[in-house]
């Protein structure tokens, strides 16, 4: 439960800064309208529509044949900040796009976080359970993201090395290495 977020936690305290650090400084330079209408629309859409479908396709066919899906959609984010780094595109409908992508993934991902927690928690004590795992969840954001910052000013938040390495640390490719 604590490594299922590891990238996203560590893309989180960053990829805002990446979004709106100016094209000198390496960022894609988007103005604080631009930024809000990406994140605040596009990326709640996403978000929504990525739950929505996990939830329902966890509900039709059991979370057992969606775990691997919705891990390997979870590593999205990562997807589309590495091409964000890569491309560094100038218009908004190709940032949009990526940051529709990212948070899809996050929410159909998330959805079988979510179920895994709701699963765990079964028997007697099922409310203190899943407050537990709550908890596990929000330590899970917290400590990684107390590192991003040494790891962004390491690499460079601008670098896509930055997106790459937090990459490297999705649990869903752990198998392949």
């Amino acid at each position: 439960m604590l490594l299922f977020r590891l990238p996203e936690a560590l893309l989180n305290p960053v990829g805002p800064l990446f979004l709106r650090a100016s094209a000198d400084k390496g960022g894609l330079g988007l103005s604080l309208e631009s930024f809000g209408v990406v994140n605040g629309i596009v990326g709640v859409v996403g978000l929504l529509l990525g739950g929505i479908l996990g939830g329902l396709v966890a509900s039709k066919d059991g979370l057992k044949k969606w775990l691997w899906p919705m891990t390997l959609a979870i590593t999205l984010p990562n997807i589309a900040y590495v091409y964000l780094g890569f491309a560094m595109p100038s218009t908004l409908f190709a940032i949009g796009a990526a940051i529709f992508v990212e948070n899809f993934g996050y929410g159909f991902g998330f959805s079988a976080y979510m179920l895994f927690m709701l699963y765990f928690s079964q028997g007697e004590h099922k409310t203190s359970h899943y407050a537990l795992c709550t908890g596990f969840m929000a330590l899970s954001m917290m400590l990684p993201g107390l590192f991003a910052g040494a790891l962004a000013d390491a690499v460079g938040t601008t670098s896509s090395l930055f997106w790459l390495w937090c990459r490297a640390f999705s649990p869903s490719l752990w198998h392949l290495y």
